[in-house]
């Protein structure tokens, strides 16, 4: 498939497909090495120019420091009862420094076979983040909160389930915000349309400021 005039990134997704559709089937660790260059050529090398053109272009959009990431193929096999050798995903993330660096939030990329996804927040929350979240959301960011997640909802990012199925002490079960109480993380998850895979980049940057208000409120949240 040509490169889009308008992203040169638009390869990257089939060609991720079709390369996991296979180790799918064969995931083994000659079937990868006989296949290595095509990975390099197809999926690492264009996903590392990805991470960095989006880690620059955010950091002039917004001006934080950004650090991008490239997940290794390889799985760590060592004590899990899975023993195939590799991910059958390819995974990219930006660190976007907040002022405060122990609020920073996270913008994902990911690809599977069936699917391609867009995110971004804070995959967990630390023992003094979660006690500094349950305090906003019980004070005025609840409502602003509660607000902010639906509308996103709206515009295509759905929030995972709050990992607690109880509401946390000293906060009651009827607290209107229950279900923001009960979150040990939040994060925001798009599946990209057909026409969003063909603009990878600018999938990604739009993510990006689709999310900037919700990272902008967990950062004013966790800063306590």
């Amino acid at each position: 498939m040509p490169a889009s005039k308008s992203d040169p990134f638009a390869p990257l997704i089939p060609d991720a497909r079709a390369f996991l559709a296979e180790l799918t089937e064969n995931n083994t660790r000659d079937w990868f090495n006989a296949h290595k260059s095509r990975y390099e050529a197809q999926l690492r090398t264009p996903a590392l120019r990805l991470v960095d053109e989006v880690a620059q272009a955010i950091s002039r959009r917004t001006g934080a420091k950004v650090t991008g990431k490239l997940f290794r193929p390889q799985r760590d096999i060592r004590f899990s009862k899975d023993k195939t050798p590799y991910k059958t995903h390819l995974h990219m993330l930006w660190s976007i420094e907040d002022a405060d660096a122990d609020t920073s939030c996270a913008l994902f990329f990911g690809i599977d076979p069936a699917r391609c996804t867009t995110g971004g927040g804070i995959m967990g929350f630390s023992p003094t983040q979660i006690t500094r979240w349950r305090a906003a959301v019980d004070g005025a960011t609840g409502d602003e909160a509660a607000a902010l997640v639906d509308i996103l909802a709206l515009k295509g990012f759905a929030t995972r389930p709050a990992e607690l199925k109880r509401t946390p002490a000293p906060y009651g079960k009827a607290h209107p915000h229950g279900d923001l109480l009960r979150r040990k993380s939040l994060t925001f998850w798009h599946d990209l349309s057909r026409a969003e895979q063909a603009a990878p980049m600018a999938a990604v940057m739009s993510t990006q400021l689709t999310l900037a208000p919700a990272f902008a409120l967990l950062g004013d949240a966790l800063r306590g």
